[in-house]
């Protein structure tokens, strides 16, 4: 238990770090240090795109929460870290006055005993504030070298943009809208970047991307298109088939990672989009599913019936443009393919659970909850991790309806559960 606090601190603390050191960060906090605002207001404040928002309300992780009425709140340890921002900024000010002390007393008390002592006492506050300003200095190299490391940097970035999606990345001029590195403890220390960028083509048409990459290798890429039709640098094919095709041609061109062979393979058996369609191939499975606007080709890792969906790779299409892609196959590790308790076991868990369940609502803990029989909402097999690794584990997901509503509208809990062990991983009342 004692290890667990600890890392859940040091998980605080790296959050409280990351986001001193973004100004975008600093000014939502401060934003929400004087009072509780919607995404939307935050969004017209900053003036910065819903995208971009999204990314650093999610890295400002349990600093701020949102509320019932969707407006986001801080935490008490986003109270700390005001206090802590308010603290540097007061260090910042003061020393500049305690300089200018120092010189009058200077000037005008020499020759007095008085004189004497101030001046001994200011030169050891002088002395205490160089020992503190190289303190802080020899803690910036550290972080630039563990950047420049760690970086994928934007020779990577525009890699993929150039060469996968085929952007046209001379019609475009690139502002760097964001660039950010932090180390994931909760994946065994991965360094993760994100960089997002605007691409304006001088005509008023632009369009946003995000990319995200881990230990240096590519992870996920959004497209936001705001105002027109991307600008690609050579006719792309009019049939998304054959278009999800040469993007993966391209990919594994780009990665060299030897699972994209198969993959591609995989595609290539395809000949024609349909709905819920699956290909196979040994632990390897594709389904691709459609509708009105889009195409989504999912490949992913499956063992024993349970399909890993997080160690797979996904691009979605939308009007036959990719707008997302992500792989996380060669991130995560098979830590467990034994599934010991069934679906209906699952429910008995979590039903058993709950009615001894004592959960905190709006700083009360309440209990004595009850599960209706019907409906129930949902129970799915979404393996996840286990502590501070890549490693996957069959993990049930189930939604109970609950026969009362209580304050905030929660009507619904939620229970994870290993299925290896039968563990209660996480519970959670949310409103549906």
């Amino acid at each position: 238990m004692v290890t667990e606090t600890h890392q859940h601190e040091d998980e605080i603390y790296s959050t409280m770090f990351t986001s001193l050191k973004h100004p975008v960060r600093r000014k939502i906090l401060r934003m929400l240090g004087q009072k509780p605002m919607t995404f939307t207001e935050i969004v017209g404040e900053l003036e910065i795109s819903s995208p971009n928002l999204t990314y650093h309300l999610e890295s400002l992780g349990e600093l701020v929460y949102k509320m019932d009425n969707d407006r986001y709140k801080l935490s008490a340890f986003g109270h700390a870290t005001i206090n802590a921002m308010k603290s540097i900024e007061e260090v910042r000010e003061v020393e500049p006055k305690r300089r200018t002390v120092t010189s009058r007393w200077r000037m005008f008390s020499i020759g007095l005993m008085v004189a004497v002592i101030l001046l001994a006492s200011f030169a050891a506050l002088q002395s205490n504030s160089i020992n503190q300003l190289a303190s802080v200095q020899q803690s910036l190299t550290t972080e630039i070298q563990r950047l420049q490391a760690y970086g994928a940097g934007s020779d990577k970035a525009f890699g993929f943009l150039k060469n996968v999606t085929k952007l046209d990345t001379t019609a475009y001029a690139f502002s760097l809208v964001d660039n950010d590195v932090i180390t994931r403890p909760d994946l065994g220390g991965m360094a993760e970047e994100n960089i997002e960028y605007s691409l304006d083509d001088g005509h008023l048409n632009r369009v946003n991307v995000n990319l995200r990459f881990f230990n240096n290798h590519f992870s996920r890429y959004d497209l936001l298109v705001t105002e027109s039709t991307p600008l690609f640098g050579q006719p792309q094919p009019t049939e998304v088939l054959q278009n999800a095709k040469f993007t993966l041609a391209r990919y594994k061109a780009y990665s060299g990672d030897d699972y994209l062979t198969k993959m591609s393979n995989m595609l290539d058996s395809v000949s024609r989009v349909e709905n819920n369609k699956e290909v196979i191939d040994g632990n390897l499975k594709l389904i691709i599913y459609t509708d009105a606007w889009s195409v989504r080709f999912t490949w992913m890792y499956t063992e024993n019936g349970i399909d890993y969906q997080t160690k797979g790779l996904q691009m979605l299409f939308q009007s036959n443009i990719l707008t997302l892609m992500t792989d996380g196959y060669f991130q995560y590790t098979i830590g467990n393919a034994n599934l010991a308790i069934s679906r209906d076991q699952a429910i008995d868990v979590a039903k058993n659970y709950v009615k001894t369940l004592t959960y905190n609502i709006e700083g009360q803990p309440v209990s004595g909850f009850i599960v209706q029989n019907e409906p129930l909402l949902s129970v799915q097999q979404v393996p996840h991790t286990r502590g501070n690794s890549v490693a996957l584990y069959p993990y049930w997901y189930v939604q109970l309806k609950l026969n009362q509503i209580y304050s905030g509208g929660l009507n619904v809990v939620t229970v994870g559960i290993y299925g290896d062990t039968s563990a209660i991983a996480d519970v959670q009342l949310i409103a549906v």
